[in-house]
């Protein structure tokens, strides 16, 4: 089975697609094959501006996924710019549909990325939130966090709902050139309360090896319990 990896953040507009387009080119530089899969995409008119955007760049590094069309990538692509549970008026998701989905790309490659929409606590109907997402796909999870003042509090309270709910995760910083004040305004806290830091873009290779040692961990533990 493709190992799995479900791309989530923060908040909106925090790096998950720029995230994904690095994670997808690390691991074609590192021998595999990979696949791109994007559940939910709102704010849509036209074609999905994300997804095409995906379906465009991983299509050049797994020539097998050139045979997808955009509604193979992005299963549901509503037109209001808002959590899925307002911008499908909370109609009740229907997984079977992305299970479908993701089982179509899978058997083109040997490591799928998903990427959610919005942030970790994002609603997607009356019963279920992003994190439910990652769960029922039984992936990894990375946490994409931002490094403008206020990170700390954001990073620490994902986490601790990751933990909460016992989700295999890792997390890594998106920080943008605007967000330069954060080696004095945050960076201390992190480096004196973490034994790794991983930032995108400057070691993604490093982060994309330590998500599969944690997937490779999870598989192993997972066995050990049946």
């Amino acid at each position: 089975m493709p190992k799995r990896i479900f791309i989530t953040a923060t908040n909106t507009d925090i790096g998950k697609t720029y995230t994904t387009l690095q994670l997808l080119d690390a691991y074609t530089q590192m021998g595999y094959k990979v696949g791109v899969y994007k559940p939910i995409e709102t704010g849509v008119n036209g074609l999905p501006a994300d997804g095409s955007l995906l379906l465009k760049h991983v299509s050049t590094l797994n020539p097998a996924l050139k045979s997808l069309k955009i509604g193979d990538i992005v299963s549901l692509a509503l037109p209001l710019p808002a959590a899925p549970y307002v911008a499908n008026k909370g109609a009740k998701i229907d997984l079977q549909v992305f299970d479908k989905a993701l089982e179509k790309i899978e058997k083109l490659c040997d490591i799928v990325i998903i990427e959610g929409a919005g942030g970790l606590m994002v609603p997607l109907d009356e019963e279920l939130m992003m994190y439910d997402l990652a769960r029922h796909f039984d992936a990894i999870t990375l946490l994409v966090t931002h490094c403008r003042l206020g990170c700390i509090n954001d990073t620490l309270l994902s986490l601790e709902r990751l933990k909460q709910l016992e989700i295999p995760h890792l997390w890594t910083f998106n920080c943008r050139q605007s967000e330069d004040d954060f080696i004095q305004t945050s960076l201390p806290y992190f480096k004196n309360n973490f034994e790794s830091l991983y930032f995108i873009g400057h070691n993604t290779p490093a982060l994309a090896q330590a998500l599969l040692d944690k997937i490779n961990l999870n598989n192993k533990e997972s066995t050990c319990d049946i």
